[in-house]
Order: C-alpha cells, then structure tokens, then sequence
C-alpha cells in the first residue's frame, strides 16, 4: 500500500468502480457512491478550498450529522494539505466556540441543522443551502499534497465529559500507519460490507470508514444511530460487518420483535469496542449472530485506534481486545508504579499524538519523555498475553477505602438474568465519601424491584461494592460517540441521593 497522504486512499487496482458508500441520510431515498466517484469529488473539495485563497495547515471545521458531503470534505481538505477538524455537534454551544478559538478555524463545512451552532465571522460551506456545495466543488485532477514527517492530518477532540475537551492533532504518518495495521489481519477486505453509525467527529467512527477506504470495502453510512434502523439496515442492504460501541448493541437486542424478523445471516463479523462489554452482552451478541465472529476493539485518540486484535493462530477469549499488534508497545503499571499483569495501560505506537493543541501541560501529564502515552484504562493481561478492559481510573472512585471499578459492578449486574443493562456512578456520602449507585434497565416484562437488585449484588459480590441505591429506567442516555452519559447519570444520581436524605 503507497499511500502518502491520509486524505488519499483510493487505489485503483483495489477498488476500481466498486461500491464504496450507501449515505441513508434520505432512509427512502439512499445515495449510493463509488470508490472512484467518492475520489473524484475529494479532488474537487481540496481544489475548491485551495481556490478559495485557503493554504496548507490552516484548519476547517466539519460540523455536520454522518452523510457523504461530510466524508469527502474530510478527504478533500486533507489530501489538500489543510487540516481537518471533526467536531461534534453535541457539544454545548460554548464548548463550539471554545474548540473553534483553539483549533484556528478558518472555513467551516456543515449542515443546515448545525449552521446556528457555527460561531459567528466564519466563512461557511453548507451541505444543504442549494448550490452551496457544488459551488465550492472545483472538479479535475489534483495530486494529493506529500505531507512531512509527522505533519498534522487532522483534529479530533476529546468528548469534554470530565471538563473542556482536548485538541488531539494527529499526523498522515501515524493514521496511515494505524490503517495498514489494520489490513494485515484478516482480508481480502473488498467483498465486506460495513454499517457505521457511529459519529465521523470520532475516531472509532471516522476510522472505520477510512478504513473502508483503503480496502476497497464497502459502507452503509447511518446519520445517527436509531436501533431500529440499524437492525432493518442490516438485512435491507445485507451488511457483512457491523461495528459499534457495546450500549448500542445492547439496545439493538432490547427490539425482540425486529430480531426475531429480520434476516441476520449476512453478518460475518461484529466489532464492538470503545466501552467494557460485559460477558453477558458478548455470549447474547454471539447468540443474536451465529455466523459472526465476535471481537472486542479498543483504541484511544490520543495513541490511535489501533493497539491489540485477534491472531488467526488463537482463539480470542470472550471480551479480550487480543494481542498487541506489530509495532506496538504495552505495559501495565500498577498502583506502586511498577510492571504488572494488571494496571494502567502505557501505550508506545506509531500512531502516538506528540501533545495535545495548546495545552502543554497535560501533555507532560499523559506523554513520557520516551513516548509512552498513559491511557488512564485499567487492563489485565492473562497467560496467553490477552488484554482485558477493567474500568478507567477516571471512573474508578473509592467508597469507605476500597476502589469502586463501575464496569466490575455492572458487569455482576448484568449476570442477572432479568437485567438487560446498567450503569453504576458515585453518589456523594458524608460517611464512605461516595457510594454505587445504579441506573438499571430491567428486561421487557421483568417485574424485578430495586431492593431485589440490591440483594443481588451483597449476595454475589463484595459488600462495598453494592449499589445502595438502584434507579429502575426504560433505557440509559447516549452521548458524544453513544457512549453511556455517566456524566449526566452522576448528576442525576447525586440529584436523587440528596432527595431521600432530606
């Protein structure tokens, strides 16, 4: 693979004219692209910006729900030498101002639903204001920009939930680097069909379809993620690989009626990641999808989406992320600051940011003088050498002295046969400084009481870790890349705590 440039990942030998995008941005009406013709109109972005005056290293935002418009902007602006800055319209409106400010944004690229989020002054292409794209758009052939060494390719930010989010720049060196490991276990790559509904303003989203790219794979490309229309995605367009976070599975599993009808024979492949997935989720995945196999991904910004997978020589332990990949250094640090079978994973790969934008010291904060970046993700290692996801030490809190790891909770919850998810937060406690407490979401026609869940967990795991308080709800609020809002959750739960002690 030659590619020298991140927004230029069209080979002709590999895809030719073959399907690459299904964007069911009109659920009726699909668009379907080809490799080339997606190719084609990444030219016309980057000779559209560079005739606009814009020069190499200034920075264009994308502000906009998942759609075709979206991904060749991204690749237009890239292979143009110019920076890419995804950013998620979820964020409050504040937070877009302070992220345009610090990334120097110079041109926006957005949606019509998104243009009143867009900070004022900011010259901006919009996908739906008629003739606004195609008069950006400046057709014919274009050379993709040969980038320096560890030049920057994009700007993703980190979701914010725990303060103002950071600026991840990340070089075509690395990003290429993470796409090419990523072709070399499994493949060939050009008869799979992938469905993505995780948000391209993400790495896990945006990489896999990058990904998709490169292989000459094919994508059907949701806007946002709706479990229905995953589900009814899945065998109207015969999707081969379906990739997403685990709470997103778990709400496709909660549709009993759309399972039980729909089609899933096509599926060979499910990847879920970029959250603990539980045993229970994992054996109901496998069930739900006897033709796939099922692998666990994890990848962080800051190091790459690319750090452990499967190897065709193992059997892949039930909810393990695999072994490392080539190139890619891991150790566990414990409590003491040494090497151990479990601790935070220290992370070295080609794909390692250099420092966050503008923010030097939490830079010398997460990145060593010698390149490790220390991810704040507690892991354990088995004999094999299999990697295992534990909790982060950001969620991690301590209740009367012990350490409260909120994914080990949930995944003794979860054991429940009548539990179909939970999430476990810290509530403020005058005595223990703070306790579990538990939003839980029941199976359908459960009738299962929180005093039962609380029994549950003193009867089947250690006593400082049961949820002394469990709040029964119809399902758990997504945010940033639908991930569970613990953030929103841990307001809550707090909000509740303080109602029954007055």
């Amino acid at each position: 693979m030659s590619y020298y440039n991140f927004g230029a990942l069209y080979d002709p030998q590999i895809a030719g004219d073959g399907t690459v995008l299904i964007d069911v941005l009109d659920w009726d009406n699909p668009r379907i692209y080809s490799h080339r013709e997606i190719d084609d109109l990444a030219n016309a972005v980057a000779r559209g910006l560079l005739k606009r005056g814009l020069t190499r290293g200034e920075t264009i935002a994308i502000l906009s729900a998942n759609r075709a418009e979206f991904l060749v902007s991204f690749l237009g602006i890239v292979r143009a030498g110019l920076v890419a800055a995804p950013i998620s319209h979820k964020f409050p409106r504040a937070t877009i101002e302070y992220v345009f400010r610090d990334a120097g944004v110079k041109h926006v690229m957005c949606d019509a639903a998104r243009r009143a989020l867009v900070p004022g002054g900011h010259a901006v292409t919009d996908f739906d204001e008629p003739g606004a794209f195609d008069a950006l758009l400046d057709r014919g052939a274009f050379d993709a920009v040969r980038p320096a060494t560890d030049e920057t390719a994009l700007i993703l930010y980190t979701s914010g939930s725990t303060g103002t989010p950071k600026g991840v720049p990340l070089s075509h060196q690395g990003q290429l680097w993470a796409t090419r490991t990523r072709m070399k276990r499994g493949g060939p790559f050009n008869a799979q069909r992938l469905l993505v509904a995780a948000p391209l303003c993400h790495m896990n989203g945006l990489c896999t379809t990058l990904f998709v790219l490169a292989a000459g794979a094919s994508e059907v490309l949701m806007p946002e993620f709706d479990a229905r229309r995953y589900l009814e995605a899945i065998e109207r367009f015969r999707c081969t690989w379906l990739t997403g976070v685990p709470p997103m599975f778990a709400m496709c599993l909660r549709e009993r009626d759309l399972m039980q009808k729909i089609d899933r024979s096509s599926v060979r492949t499910v990847r879920m990641g970029s959250a603990p997935i539980s045993q229970k989720l994992w054996r109901a995945v496998e069930a739900a999808f006897p033709n796939a196999a099922i692998m666990n991904s994890y990848g962080t910004t800051e190091a790459g989406p690319v750090v452990c997978g499967p190897r065709p020589d193992r059997k892949l332990p039930p909810t393990s992320i695999g072994w490392p990949f080539e190139d890619v250094d891991l150790k566990l640090i414990d409590g003491n600051g040494r090497e151990a079978e479990e601790g935070v994973l220290w992370q070295r790969t080609p794909a390692n940011m250099k420092g966050y934008l503008n923010l030097p010291q939490k830079t010398r904060e997460v990145l060593t003088e010698d390149g490790w970046y220390i991810s704040g993700d507690v892991f354990r290692r088995d004999e094999s050498g299999a990697y295992f996801f534990v909790g982060r030490t950001d969620d991690m809190f301590v209740c009367g002295g012990e350490n409260v790891f909120p994914s080990e909770v949930e995944h003794l919850l979860e054991q429940h046969p009548e539990i179909a998810q939970a999430c476990v937060v810290p509530a403020p406690d005058e005595i223990k400084g703070e306790k579990p407490f538990a939003f839980v979401v029941l199976k359908p026609g459960s009738r299962l009481t929180e005093d039962e869940i609380r029994r549950y967990a003193l009867e089947h795991g250690p006593a400082y870790q049961h949820p002394r308080q469990v709040c029964l709800v119809d399902a758990l609020p997504l945010a940033g890349p639908n991930k569970v809002d613990r953030n929103g959750l841990k307001q809550r739960a707090a909000e509740l705590w303080q109602e029954t002690a007055t």
